[in-house]
């Protein structure tokens, strides 16, 4: 702990003063690039722990703790909790901001943004985890909040909810309907796994330093719909079909090497106009398409697809 810091159970960490204090004393300032903005509301983060719907099994996944504000009120009412910072000075500090974490908190120096279940590992085996984490509850820095919540789901297979704070053109962003400026193949990629179930917002005044964006806490449970395969395939197809937002599903996907006939037939079979752009199909249609549709992906051509056969009409490559 710094020089003059208070003990953990006299800190105040949704003070900004002390939250200020405390930066100042580990010789930080805020960094905007990491959205290091520091939730300073005590309401907002019983809000947050409510919305978790913790159990005392649950492994939990925080990605960005800072001076753990978050950290704190995990550790009470979980099996564990695996923290992963990129700032080495709030790494080494939560230990002491959590010193009541009685061998339940695990620390891990990362960069969030390149998220993979290695990264996590030996962390897991100190903590008699290595079934991996359960929930994602974080107040996900901005820079690379899609990211990771679309990577946890995708990557951590007993990941069973996210409640995460994120920034708010991010949560229209994961909440977007079909044919709506905000729908695309992010919102897509992360419906065929997950579903939203609830979203309250938060004013920027609830940060120190304050944002120049206000947030919003979205919470969103496993909603797996199909093998973990038929998954890939569709979101492999959602990627192609999204890449020129202007132009057709049937030229983006022959685009990506998929026989424009295949393609066409794929959309008939679908009952959808031969015109239709991928901003107009849900999540479900995309995925049937994926099925409809068999193909690879050649990563070294940068998505370029080959067929392998279409089933329905007997098509082959």
């Amino acid at each position: 702990m710094p020089e003059g810091a208070q003990p953990e159970e006299e800190l105040n960490l949704t003070s900004p003063a002390v939250v200020r204090s405390l930066v100042e004393s580990l010789g930080l300032s805020p960094k905007k690039n990491r959205g290091q903005n520091f939730l300073v509301s005590r309401a907002v983060l019983e809000r947050i722990v409510a919305r978790s719907e913790l159990s005392d099994g649950d492994v939990v996944l925080e990605v960005g703790p800072g001076l753990g504000v978050l950290t704190r009120e995990l550790l009470p009412r979980v099996r564990a909790v695996v923290a992963l910072e990129i700032e080495p000075a709030f790494a080494e500090i939560l230990p002491q901001t959590c010193g009541q974490a009685g061998g339940r908190l695990a620390v891990v120096l990362g960069d969030a943004a390149h998220l993979e279940p290695t990264m996590l590992a030996s962390a897991l085996v100190e903590l008699g985890c290595e079934g991996g984490p359960t929930k994602l509850v974080a107040n996900l820095p901005y820079s690379v909040a899609a990211t990771v919540l679309l990577r946890a789901f995708e990557r951590f297979l007993r990941l069973e909810r996210a409640t995460v704070m994120v920034q708010r053109e991010v949560a229209d962003r994961i909440s977007a309907r079909p044919s709506t400026k905000d729908y695309g193949a992010y919102t897509v990629k992360l419906a065929l796994r997950a579903r939203v179930v609830n979203r309250f917002e938060v004013v920027r005044e609830n940060f120190w330093p304050q944002p120049h964006v206000d947030s919003a806490v979205v919470t969103l449970e496993r909603d797996s719909r199909a093998s973990e395969g038929e998954l890939e395939r569709a979101s492999a197809l959602v990627d192609a079909a999204f890449a020129q937002r202007r132009k057709t599903l049937a030229n983006n996907l022959a685009a990506a090497g998929i026989p424009r006939e295949a393609a066409e037939q794929a959309i008939k079979q679908l009952g959808l106009d031969p015109r239709v752009r991928a901003e107009a199909l849900t999540p479900e249609q995309l995925l049937e398409m994926g099925k409809l549709l068999r193909f690879v992906f050649n990563e070294e051509n940068h998505g370029a697809a080959r067929l392998l056969y279409f089933e329905g009409e007997g098509l082959h490559a």
